[in-house]
């Protein structure tokens, strides 16, 4: 449990994204260049059923590739496509990041958390691959050092499942209430917590998840309100776009 709000986590929301393009490794490199706790990071599966790192639901970022998603592709064509180029003219071009790559390169060097992006167009059989996949890449845990997240309630409860020790979040929508959260945690007691949109989250939301020994977490905290708003409230987790400025507001 966080006592105050020195004790709130900062991770890097999909890598230092103002610096550099959301989920390669420039960014994660810009992220820890400061002393961030940890890392957020998206979770899709190529048309080879491969985990690799992208948030969006299309490829609308990159050259003519317009209502294409991952899975319209193999892991090697998406190695071969430019995930920096959109962001601005880089020293060389970046391929996608596959999980296992984005594990050996930072599982060691700060905390991090794997958010399983499971979408409506997949069936339910590639929902569970993923899962599959994400868990079975990190392998068992040690301590609290790799979260798994999802906005899919049923693909944790799978995880679940698969592997029950695994410290797994539910991602909260802008529309969830509290209600939906007495709801959930009553239903899903496994959860190790939920991570909240930063206007959602109050203190009647604190003292639910606090009263039931869950963790908090919340996204994303990028204005000076909400980072304050953020560690007056003791979350543990604190996801920002500018990790940088969380840091000096936590720190100061």
């Amino acid at each position: 449990m966080v006592l105050n709000e020195k004790h709130s986590l900062i991770f890097a929301h999909r890598g230092a994204n103002k610096e550099a393009a959301e989920n390669t490794r420039t960014a994660f490199e810009r992220a820890l260049a400061y002393p961030i706790d940890g890392i957020e990071t998206d979770v899709q599966l190529s048309r080879d059923e491969i985990a690799v790192l992208w948030h969006d639901r299309f490829l609308d970022k990159l050259p003519n590739l317009s209502n294409k998603h991952i899975d319209d592709f193999d892991y090697e064509q998406l190695r071969e496509m430019d995930f920096a180029g959109h962001f601005g003219k880089s020293d060389q071009p970046e391929g996608i990041m596959c999980l296992q790559e984005f594990l050996d390169a930072y599982r060691k060097r700060c905390q991090l958390l794997l958010e399983i992006k499971n979408r409506g167009w997949e069936t339910q059989a590639r929902h569970e691959i993923k899962v599959r996949q994400t868990l079975d890449r990190v392998g068992e845990m040690r301590g609290d050092r790799i979260f798994v997240s999802s906005f899919d309630l049923a693909s944790l409860i799978y995880a679940q499942q698969y592997h029950p020790r695994f410290p797994l979040i539910y991602n909260f929508e802008t529309e969830q209430t509290l209600a939906d959260a007495e709801r959930v945690l009553k239903q899903q007691s496994f959860l190790h917590g939920l991570c909240l949109p930063i206007a959602s989250l109050d203190e009647s939301f604190v003292r639910l998840l606090r009263g039931q020994g869950k963790s908090i977490a919340v996204y994303t905290c990028n204005s000076d309100e909400e980072i304050h708003k953020a560690l007056g409230l003791g979350v543990d987790i604190l996801i920002s776009d500018l990790p940088q400025k969380a840091l000096a507001i936590r720190d100061e």
